[in-house]
């Protein structure tokens, strides 16, 4: 049995794609559905169905454009309540695709209507399980989101429910199965998920921590253990995969709006628009419209708009390189951001030509960085998550996490300069931009973070594998 899986590496997703005899489904897809369409054709396919796990929190699924190019069924497993037409299937219940067979199997756990799929072969033969959040490769979705949706579950509930599902539904079956999850290492919908993307149920059951044998309070304890805040987002994306979005097409068509840099002044002071400049933070660093955030398009750019934007609805003018407009309004919409309006025609040049006011950030090299520690202690803000400032760290920096920065602002000195830094100069530069749209002007940022400081004589604490870490 042929199942195609089509990784998309910026959030860690997989969806997936079978075909039989001319007919074909899609799995979990993601809001753009072109590449599922090219390839039906290829095959001469026609999608029949469009199958979802769940309701998901870190994307809006493609499931309504797909159906609406298509005519395909959406389905749903037992307990769903979508806001629109869509089969909603019972536990057991088999769904035919060509000569391949699809069947149901009611997870719940990471959510009430969490389903996974089984595939059956043309020959009647058991191949793979789609799992969707339900089991990953080294761990299992997080049982902690639906509550921020649904007001009388609770995180050991769900834990609770993930544990009989996992008991009773997926330990059961085949160790030959291939498990096909709905994420890889890099999602927050789970915490110590394995870069690899697929493996057999009989590897799972021998090195997955959640599938050894315990009981259900020491289950529950493990998997609710070391879990982060989810990123404001998800429960927007949940409602919106629940009661429906707009067509990708007419957000793409709203947002494509070229602007002078007159224009894009204009509309930022009338709307309160955020100004996202999306190109890469060297460049960035080295002019850049006042006020304006950066979250560069060539890192974790969905990850971190979800966490630095709380509301999907804010609108948002761009800043792009040139001919990135469409690729960044689409990764937005991926995430529920579908209120971009236009963005500055010619990129940040036009806004440099016109003689406009801008502002730079000062990056510093790791060496320089290391003279500053050899005439004294520098005040140094570390912007890593909490894991990897434990696992190692400069001496006497202070740990600010990204995503927290907000609650944090009054660590900041306005008085006294101070140094950014984080991994590899991506976060820092999304902190900077943020203090500097907060005003504050006198701190610098380390280019290359901490992964060339270590090359330094920087003094560090000593390293503590992450693996034993909480």
């Amino acid at each position: 049995m042929k199942v195609e899986q089509i990784y998309t590496g910026c959030i860690a997703h997989a969806a997936y794609y079978i075909e039989s005899n001319g007919e074909a489904a899609v799995f979990d897809p993601l809001r753009e559905v072109q590449p599922y369409l090219e390839r039906a054709q290829i095959d001469n396919a026609t999608i029949k169905y469009v199958f979802e796990t769940h309701f998901h929190a870190d994307f809006v699924s493609g499931h309504l454009d797909l159906r609406k190019k298509t005519g395909a069924d959406i389905v749903f497993g037992p307990e769903a309540k979508p806001a629109y037409d869509a089969i909603i299937a019972t536990d057991g219940q088999i769904f035919e695709v060509g000569n391949y067979k699809v069947k149901v199997i009611h997870t719940p756990g990471h959510t009430m209507e969490s389903t996974t799929y089984l595939l059956i072969d043309q020959l009647g033969n058991e191949h793979g399980i789609i799992t969707g959040d339900t089991l990953f490769i080294g761990d299992v979705g997080r049982p902690d989101l639906a509550q921020h949706v649904v007001s009388d579950l609770t995180e050991e509930k769900l834990a609770g429910h993930l544990y009989d599902s996992l008991r009773n539904k997926i330990m059961p079956l085949d160790d030959n199965l291939i498990v096909y999850p709905n994420h890889g290492a890099g999602s927050a919908c789970g915490k110590m998920m394995s870069k690899e993307t697929t493996d057999t149920l009989g590897n799972q059951k021998k090195f997955n921590y959640a599938l050894q044998e315990m009981s259900k309070d020491e289950f529950i304890k493990a998997v609710l253990t070391g879990l982060t805040t989810p990123p404001g987002y998800f429960p927007q994306n949940v409602l919106m995969n629940i009661k429906g979005y707009e067509s990708l097409d007419t957000i793409i068509d709203r947002a494509t709006k070229p602007l002078d840099p007159e224009a894009f002044e204009i509309i930022a002071n009338e709307t309160g628009a955020l100004m996202l400049d999306t190109r890469d933070a060297e460049v960035f660093a080295e002019g850049f419209i006042p006020n304006s955030i950066n979250i560069g398009l060539d890192g974790n750019f969905a990850q971190w708009v979800g966490e630095m934007i709380p509301d999907v609805k804010q609108e948002i003018l761009l800043i792009t390189d040139p001919g990135k407009e469409e690729e960044t309004i689409t990764r937005l919409s991926r995430v529920g951001y579908d209120f971009t309006i236009g963005f500055l025609k010619n990129s940040f040049s036009s806004w440099k030509e016109s003689g406009k006011d801008f502002e730079t950030i000062t990056r510093i090299s790791p060496q320089q960085l290391e003279a500053e520690y050899k005439m004294g202690q520098p005040l140094v803000f570390d912007v890593r998550k909490k894991s990897e400032f434990s696992s190692e760290h400069l001496l006497g920096a202070i740990n600010v996490p990204l995503n927290e920065i907000n609650q944090h602002l009054a660590q900041f000195p306005k008085n006294k300069p101070f140094i950014l830094h984080c991994a590899g100069g991506y976060r820092s530069m999304i902190a900077a931009s943020i203090l500097k749209q907060r005003g504050w002007q006198d701190f610098s940022d380390v280019r290359g973070g901490f992964a060339q400081i270590t090359e330094t004589t920087v003094p560090r604490s000593e390293y503590v594998c992450p693996t034993t870490l909480l």
